[in-house]
C-alpha cells in the first residue's frame, strides 16, 4: 500500500471505531474500499496501546492548551460512571444486564471536572464499578492528578471508602435519595454543633 492510501484507510478505520460506527457502515460509504480492505488495516496497524497512548495525548494536549479565563483552572476531581451497549450473545463479555433489561457490555468512562475524558475500559455488566473506578484512577496515565472521585451510588462501597484512603484520594459519592436518609450522629449533643444539616 502506498502512504497515501494507508493514511486515508487508517482514517476510515478510527472514524469507525471513534463514532461507533463500524467498519462495515463505513465501508458502505465509500465507493473504492471494501470491508476486508479496512479489516485489514485494522487489524494491522490499530492497537489498543497505540491507541490509548493517542487518547492520553489528546486528553494531555487539551488540558495544556485551556484557557482558565474561559474553562478555569484545571482542576483535581473526576467523575466516571458507565454506559450500557447492547452487544451479541457470542460475545464472551455479554451478559445480561438485570437493571437495564437486554444483554451487552458496560463502558465505564473518567472524565475530568470539564468534560475531558481521560480513561475508559469495557467491562462486564455484572463486574464490580468500584474495581473499575480505581483502575482507572491508578491507569489514567494523563498528567492530571486526581485527589477527587466522584461517582454514583454504584460505584462506592465500604470497599471502596477504604482503597481510597489508602491509595491517597478522596471519594466522593451521589448518595441516592439523600433527602430521605437520615443520618446517625457520633454524640447525642453533636446535633446543635452542624445548623448545616438542619431542614
Amino acid at each position: 500500500l502506498d502512504p497515501a492510501t494507508l493514511q486515508r484507510r487508517l482514517l476510515l478505520c478510527l472514524y469507525g471505531l471513534g463514532t461507533n460506527a463500524g467498519l462495515k457502515r463505513v465501508s458502505a460509504g465509500v465507493e473504492d474500499v471494501s470491508y476486508k480492505e479496512l479489516l485489514h488495516v485494522h487489524r494491522r496497524f490499530i492497537h489498543v496501546e497505540a491507541l490509548r497512548d493517542a487518547a492520553r495525548r489528546v486528553a494531555n494536549a487539551t488540558l495544556a492548551i485551556r484557557n482558565p479565563m474561559i474553562w478555569g483552572e484545571v482542576g483535581t476531581a473526576c467523575a466516571s460512571d458507565s454506559k450500557k451497549f447492547g452487544a451479541w450473545d457470542r460475545n464472551l463479555m455479554t451478559e445480561w444486564h438485570i437493571r437495564y433489561g437486554g444483554r451487552g457490555v458496560m463502558i465505564y468512562w473518567h472524565v475530568e471536572k470539564r468534560s475531558t475524558c481521560i480513561y475508559s475500559q469495557l467491562k462486564r455488566c455484572s463486574s464490580s464499578e468500584v474495581a473499575a473506578m480505581i483502575e482507572g484512577v491508578l491507569r489514567h496515565c494523563t498528567d492530571l492528578e486526581i485527589h477527587r472521585q466522584y461517582v454514583d451510588s454504584h460505584g462506592q462501597s465500604e470497599v471502596a471508602f477504604a482503597f481510597c484512603k489508602l491509595l491517597g484520594f478522596e471519594l466522593a459519592p451521589r448518595l441516592k435519595a439523600i433527602a430521605r436518609q437520615k443520618l446517625c450522629l457520633p454524640r447525642p449533643g453533636m446535633k446543635g454543633e452542624l445548623p448545616n444539616l438542619m431542614p
